[in-house]
């Protein structure tokens, strides 16, 4: 077959015709950026452009991507062509999304923020936000919701931020809470401006780590025990209560059946810390009262749990070991060394906590010695760790010099080896232990490099055109820095 003007012969080119477009369109369809948008490095902005729909054909290096003001009503499952791998920001607020499809996310796996703030979701349901395990912060503000299914948010185990504030919720969403159906890592929850009337302040105080949950402009039925956890997290100083102030408008105009004034007895000393020994019973009374008056709802937060008065059963249960009293009292029987740690008394004073006073008491189960002695003996065990890493690496120094000097092949001299090469590895500076003087890490390794020598034709080796002076012949690597003037070791001693 005759070749072409260019070389090739027709057989040739078809085959360039057929295979170049399947190389060059994933590059084309990388490249080109959605019509309606703008494009910038892996940031897509769609922002108002009354867009019906996110752009079927995404960039697959988008990092970002925004289709905020626009009509979308429906995100479907097949909203995007390909899946985006660097996806981690998407914003769709203030569209009219009122339903999202089951597995919509599912070709964005990696979202970490999603912003859905200012639609018309009212309802989330347990498929709405599936396969989104690496999404952080989650934004709902502004939408309609009134119910969230019981397993809505079981998906999203990175969950660290909610943002329900604006809705119509009525009923406190414990489930979030709850470890197998909620995100166990969720510190911030906003609710504020909804239509909370009642607060499981038991549940709440119950919640673990410091969860900052917002509360303010809910129609909240500021009863005793909202009160006394106002009070409680003002004392705490929990950021909502100091950004926002109690979430309760009408505080301390219930009566709640405490006297405004602690009950300790004049000349009485109130007792903060407690100190038994496993198996050992005790009564601790609530800080600032002597007794509560009956009536009053007292809660105890111990370090596992959280309990009530109102728990009270007069017939002693032999497997409950924590009781709280009708008058405020904690009883803890049999006390167990895993017992020990801070109890917190809350319950309505009606009023704040003064700087001075506390209504947290510190138990301590066991003999404070023991806890002493082991850290004497951990602390021993840690010395003895870094003198034996010490030792070792001392060895190991050794080993690495003896390879160097034994090992390594030299260009010019004897047998071809040893053509200068001088090594000093010693554990002490001998000029220091002369003086009297030894470092705390008593380890020294220095190397005089040997220097590169040209042979002549009968392999021996030439002049030097400089003579080294001291310092070239030294070149020690060594701990610290060298005194202004100590001489320089000599070659002889290295070699």
């Amino acid at each position: 077959m005759p070749p072409t003007l260019s070389g090739r012969t027709p057989w040739t080119s078809n085959v360039l015709a057929l295979v170049l477009p399947l190389f060059l369109a994933p590059l084309y369809s990388v490249a080109l950026c959605p019509s309606p948008c703008l494009c910038a490095s892996d940031i897509i902005s769609c922002s108002s452009r009354n867009l019906s729909s996110p752009p079927f054909q995404l960039p697959g290096y988008s990092s970002r991507l925004d289709l905020s003001h626009n009509v979308i009503k429906v995100l479907s499952t097949s909203w995007t062509s390909q899946t985006l791998h660097r996806l981690t920001t998407l914003t769709l607020n203030w569209n009219f999304i009122s339903e999202i499809q089951e597995n919509a996310f599912a070709e964005a796996p990696y979202i970490s923020h999603l912003d859905l703030s200012s639609n018309q979701l009212a309802m989330l349901n347990s498929s709405m936000f599936t396969g989104l395990k690496a999404l952080q912060e989650l934004l709902l503000f502004g939408n309609q919701v009134s119910h969230i299914e019981k397993d809505t948010f079981k998906s999203l185990s990175s969950l660290q931020r909610l943002y329900l504030s604006g809705n119509l919720l009525t009923q406190f969403p414990l489930e979030l809470y709850e470890e197998q159906n909620g995100p166990l890592n969720l510190t911030f929850l906003d609710l504020s401006s909804n239509r909370l009337t009642h607060l499981p302040v038991q549940n709440v105080l119950s919640l673990r780590g410091n969860s900052e949950i917002y509360l303010q402009n809910n129609p909240l039925d500021c009863d005793c025990p909202v009160q006394a956890l106002m009070e409680f997290w003002t004392w705490k100083q929990f950021r909502p209560v100091v950004d926002f102030g109690s979430a309760c408008k009408d505080e301390g105009d219930v009566e709640c059946g405490l006297q405004e004034k602690p009950t300790i007895q004049e000349g009485e000393e109130e007792v903060f810390e407690y100190q038994l020994e496993p198996g050992d019973e005790i009564s601790v009374p609530c800080p600032g009262f002597s007794t509560v008056q009956k009536g009053a709802l007292v809660y105890w937060v111990t370090p596992h749990t959280v309990l009530n008065s109102s728990e009270y059963n007069s017939s002693k249960d032999p497997t409950q070991r924590f009781t709280v009293l009708p008058h405020g009292t904690l009883e803890i029987h049999s006390a167990r060394v895993e017992d020990s740690g801070t109890y917190s008394c809350v319950v309505s004073r009606g009023r704040r906590l003064e700087p001075g006073e506390t209504p947290e008491v510190t138990i301590t189960v066991g003999n404070a010695s023991l806890t002493t002695s082991g850290e004497k003996t951990e602390r021993s065990g840690e010395h003895f760790n870094t003198a034996f890493t010490t030792l070792a690496s001392c060895v190991v120094s050794i080993i690495l010099v003896l390879l160097y000097l034994y090992l390594t092949p030299c260009r010019c001299g004897r047998n071809g080896w040893g053509c200068g090469g001088r090594a000093i590895v010693v554990c002490s500076d001998p000029r220091e232990v002369e003086a009297g003087q030894r470092r705390a890490n008593g380890k020294r390794v220095a190397f005089l490099e040997p220097q590169v020598e040209e042979c002549n034709g009968n392999g021996e080796p030439k002049s030097p055109v400089l003579t080294p002076g001291p310092a070239g012949k030294e070149g020690i690597l060594k701990n610290g820095s060298r005194t202004v003037g100590q001489s320089s070791i000599d070659s002889t001693h290295a070699a």
